[in-house]
């Protein structure tokens, strides 16, 4: 008899898992999803140094790379059946990055560092909305993992979602310097409540639709087909200008929907 034919002694034989004791993993990690998940990454650092070297055209373009990278890594792993945990928390270090220390740097570089000449204000304003951008950021990705598998079926985000609330932002920005072309300074008291007001928007609990039923493969009527062509082609006359609507509207959308319902509530009657 061949040694492939030997059998294993029962000594030898491993035991099986516990009961409700998931079997242990091959190592490694998926290339392909992580890879996107890489390109987030790098579209916040790349942000960074480009604002730190006064070049702020060049950071928001690598904002919107990284947005771009985030909104494809997640559903190519589901596409690829390749979602794993250390992908979802890659993922949102990932996003910290990108969506909550890239624009508040960004706009800080841009604007908010001018607050410390108004010595009256404290001369730390500036810095400190920006850190409290940065701040919401990392409580708004913690809350979003924590709701992720308590309200995973729901259609709707709860507070405005980081990458949106970094486009608002940077695009801003871009706006600012590529059409407007206006300094920080002349935009300075826009910046700044421009910036705390989004930050407070994504810890709140307003909800914003997450378009997660958005099937992009499946039939769709003539008229929204055309208005997102009509949009695309927008987008490429102007890209700062009109991406920069487009956010603040979405950013609005949330609480103008929460004050609409507010108003066609019909009043309580009184108890007799």
């Amino acid at each position: 008899m061949s040694d492939s034919a030997t059998p294993i002694p029962p000594a030898q034989i491993p035991p099986p898992p516990p009961p409700g004791r998931r079997p242990l993993r091959t190592k490694g990690i998926y290339l392909l999803p992580n890879l996107f998940t890489t390109g987030t990454l790098f579209g916040g650092f790349y942000a960074i140094v480009m604002a730190m070297g006064g070049r702020f055209d060049h950071a928001c373009v690598g904002i919107l790379v990284a947005m771009f990278a985030d909104g494809l890594d997640g559903r190519i792993a589901r596409m690829t059946n390749t979602s794993t945990d250390f992908g979802k928390e890659y993922d949102s270090l990932c996003d910290m990055v990108a969506f909550g220390i890239a624009p508040a740097i960004v706009i800080y570089a841009y604007s908010l560092s001018g607050l410390a000449e108004y010595r009256w204000l404290g001369g730390k304003l500036g810095w400190v909305i920006a850190f409290t951008y940065a701040a919401c950021a990392a409580l708004r990705l913690a809350r979003f993992n924590v709701l992720a598998n308590i309200a995973g079926g729901s259609k709707d985000f709860f507070g405005l979602p980081s990458p949106a609330a970094a486009a608002l932002v940077t695009f801003f920005v871009w706006s600012a310097v590529d059409v407007w072309e206006v300094s920080g300074r002349d935009v300075l008291f826009v910046a700044a409540p421009l910036t705390l007001l989004t930050a407070l928007s994504m810890v709140s609990s307003i909800r914003y639709n997450s378009f997660k039923k958005l099937n992009l493969g499946g039939r769709m009527r003539f008229l929204p087909f055309a208005a997102v062509v009509g949009l695309l082609a927008l987008v490429a006359i102007n890209p700062p200008q009109v991406l920069f609507v487009v956010f603040l509207i979405y950013a609005a959308s949330g609480p103008l929907t929460v004050l609409w319902r507010r108003l066609r509530r019909p009043p309580v009657a009184p108890k007799a």
